[in-house]
């Protein structure tokens, strides 16, 4: 790390690499997709029985109340490990929302419950015609009594077909302006008029579904906030989301698997060469996301402002620059499309190349990002 750690940091490091090694199962180790949810849930109860599933959340709703540089040490550790991925919106979005903007009732429902891992979480965000431009949804709630009867179709939902809940953004009413008239809503997934439908991506996985609403009726008490005003509710925390979207995490891991091609390749030429030169350039830019992710940490967690729309770009693409470097340097292997083995390796050459060329899409696009730190970091015009 850019940074010197402190004897209390080191020692924390030592203790999460000591558990992994002795806890984290080799079925699980250097996988590129997230494993099924029996498997996936279960090492997330693991995590969760040691305290470490929310190293960033307070500790007065359960978390652990990590400092963003310990935050960092447990990503690095895991990547190292190969530590699968698992299912984060109930850690990274919804459950820090609530924490700010929902009721009691809805915090001591579903906090735990995350924490736990009793539930799945997804987000019903985007429609056909509404990704990026979000406030041109048109999936649409009636009031009638104390229901919401909700009718329409989300989609790119991740794991939306293994979800329990999903948090969602609803049309309720028409306003002035596109961002009025929308609701937040906590929908159980069980409810019924609920159909989903997972999507084959050009990786090879189903990590994306949509979910069509045909009078699904909810209770009133699971909206957040008040009615017609969950726009301001889904923007409260848009820096939080961005900051876990730019987090160093997949950067690591990318890092991770071009050093497998090294160690695979130790015996050829290439390996004294242009291999290693891209190695050190690539530690480079997951040393700079890394510095990026701990400057924009720190300061929301002293209530400054930080320009998460950079660090989402930053990490990205560094995600995309890395494992495109390890697609040019595998020469012939870079053809393989599932992972082998070189004895204790797990060399994956093309999976999670194919994967990361949706994360400059979602949450919102890279393109839209930097429309955003033109207007408000630059404070260039932007016609938006």
């Amino acid at each position: 790390m850019l940074r010197a750690e402190t004897e209390a940091q080191s020692r924390w490091r030592a203790d999460i690499a000591a558990w992994l090694a002795h806890t984290l199962p080799d079925s699980l180790r250097h996988l590129t997709f997230r494993p099924p949810p029996d498997q996936a849930m279960a090492w997330y109860r693991t995590l969760a029985a040691r305290g470490w599933i929310a190293p960033h959340w307070p500790r007065e709703h359960g978390g652990l109340g990590a400092t963003p540089v310990e935050q960092v040490i447990l990503m690095e550790e895991m990547a190292r490990a190969g530590a699968p991925d698992l299912p984060t919106q109930g850690l990274n979005h919804i459950g820090p929302l609530l924490m700010h903007r929902g009721s009691e009732r809805q915090r001591a429902r579903h906090l735990p419950a995350i924490l736990n891992g009793d539930v799945i979480w997804c987000q019903g965000y985007s429609e056909p015609g509404a990704g990026s431009d979000l406030a041109s949804l048109r999936t649409k709630g009636e009031v009638d009594g104390d229901t919401l009867v909700i009718n329409g179709h989300k989609i790119w939902t991740t794991w939306g077909h293994h979800a329990d809940w999903m948090f969602a953004l609803i049309r309720t009413a028409k306003g002035r302006r596109r961002q009025e008239g929308i609701t937040f809503v906590l929908l159980d997934l069980a409810s019924p008029g609920i159909t989903r439908r997972p999507i084959t991506t050009l990786a090879g996985d189903d990590e994306l579904c949509e979910v069509f609403f045909d009078d699904v009726r909810v209770p009133l008490d699971q909206v957040v906030g008040n009615l017609n005003e969950g726009w301001s509710v889904a923007t409260a925390l848009l820096d939080e989301e961005r900051l876990r979207l730019g987090s160093p995490a997949l950067a690591l891991k990318a890092l991770t698997k071009l050093r497998h091609l090294a160690a695979a390749a130790k015996h050829r030429e290439t390996a004294r060469g242009l291999l290693r030169e891209r190695i050190a350039l690539a530690e480079v830019d997951t040393e700079a996301v890394i510095a990026a992710y701990l400057a924009a940490a720190e300061a929301l967690d002293q209530g400054q402002p930080a320009d998460c729309s950079s660090l989402k770009v930053l990490a990205t693409e560094t995600v995309q620059r890395t494992l495109d470097t390890l697609q040019r340097l595998a020469g012939p292997s870079a053809a393989l499309r599932d992972p082998c083995r070189d004895g204790a390796l797990t060399l994956d050459y093309s999976e999670m190349f194919l994967q990361s060329h949706r994360l400059s899409i979602y949450g919102g696009t890279n393109e839209i990002q930097r429309t955003l730190i033109a207007r408000n970091t630059l404070n260039l015009p932007t016609g938006a």
